[in-house]
């Protein structure tokens, strides 16, 4: 209950319960927002895993194994969804998938994130094999997610992600009299300042354009990484105070290592703003360079990119961009998808 997997949840529940009924068992993270259960429909239940952890925990993870199975005893479901790698590798365990449809959706696969060492990546690589083995559909968020699946099984396909337009529009008409007041060109991201992200690399863009305003939406661990006079760090902000900051700047810039398929791009998309992103699975199933926005490898790119959408505004671009998202990632769209292959496997 975090980032973007919170908004994947309440996007895909809230579009979805309409035709099941639908229990999140859940485990709240230190950015879980404290109001989080007023994001979904009130005809959704939650239960508390309280042996979830993000960190590797034996004790807690075989207390959860239990405690899953225990749950899903309680509710007998028709079909159970798993998300994320800490979920996805004990739910696989914990269930058989023969007589309950089992899915999993990784959200971004662990061995694929390099703030671990080479030697946890591995580890990580043969726990996913092993766990795919299992009778579990694997549905990946992106294209490029499905991609790195198929190494593993071939019991897969994958759903892109998609946003909630009706209810990120309503907090741009209400906002829109504050869109891009600012003189100064100014970029922004959103999201936890973490090795993920790569804020070593946003401070070395910002200093070497001295004369754009750069924003980041957001905290976390390693903002002290953010040096560069002309970064304004936000810290965390309420939904409607985050899309207002956005509305306001424009460029959209992420530096991320690795991605799964950012609902913070999808959003800056759909309000036309240029999209200058690293060129990372996630990012790439979506950007497409030069048609609807710019991917990036090193330092230079992102400047030559940057000025670019300074001088020229790339109308055209912007144009294509919110077109996609309006056209093919949105939750209307990712819900019809998911419940067309739910339905395809209730038995």
């Amino acid at each position: 209950m975090g980032g973007g997997v919170f908004t994947y949840i309440v996007g895909l529940t809230n579009e979805l319960v309409d035709y099941f009924e639908i229990y999140i068992a859940y485990a709240v993270r230190p950015q879980t927002p404290i109001d989080f259960r007023d994001k979904f429909d009130k005809r959704i239940h939650f239960i508390e895993v309280k042996n979830f952890t993000r960190s590797i925990s034996l004790t807690k993870d075989i207390k959860a194994f239990f405690e899953i199975r225990k749950i899903a005893g309680n509710i007998k479901p028709d079909i159970i969804h798993l998300h994320s790698s800490k979920a996805g590798v004990i739910g696989r365990w914990a269930f058989d998938g023969k007589k309950t449809p089992l899915f999993y959706t990784p959200h971004g696969y662990s061995f694929l994130m390099t703030n671990y060492s080479l030697l946890k990546r591995m580890a990580f690589r043969f726990i996913e094999t092993v766990s795919a083995k299992r009778n579990c559909m694997v549905i990946s968020c992106s294209e490029g997610e499905h991609h790195e699946t198929l190494k593993l099984t071939v019991n897969a396909t994958y759903v892109e992600n998609g946003i909630n337009t009706k209810e990120l529009q309503v907090l741009m008409d209400r906002n829109r009299n504050l869109e891009i007041k600012d003189e100064q060109f100014t970029i922004f991201t959103l999201g936890r300042i973490c090795y993920q992200k790569n804020p070593k690399l946003f401070n070395q863009i910002a200093e070497a354009m001295p004369d754009v305003k750069f924003v980041w939406i957001g905290d976390g661990e390693m903002k002290k990484e953010l040096k560069a006079s002309n970064i304004e760090i936000t810290g965390w902000k309420e939904r409607e105070e985050a899309v207002k900051n956005s509305l306001q700047a424009h460029v959209f810039m992420l530096t991320s290592l690795w991605e799964g398929l950012p609902m913070s791009l999808l959003e800056a998309m759909y309000m036309k703003k240029i999209c200058i992103v690293s060129d990372v699975i996630g990012n790439r199933d979506v950007v497409k360079n030069g048609a609807n926005g710019f991917l990036c490898d090193c330092l230079d790119d992102y400047v030559k990119a940057i000025r670019i959408a300074k001088e020229s505004g790339c109308k055209e671009l912007v144009e294509d961009a919110f077109s996609n998202v309006k056209t093919k990632y949105n939750t209307i769209i990712m819900a019809e998808q998911y419940r067309k292959i739910y339905n395809s496997k209730i038995r």
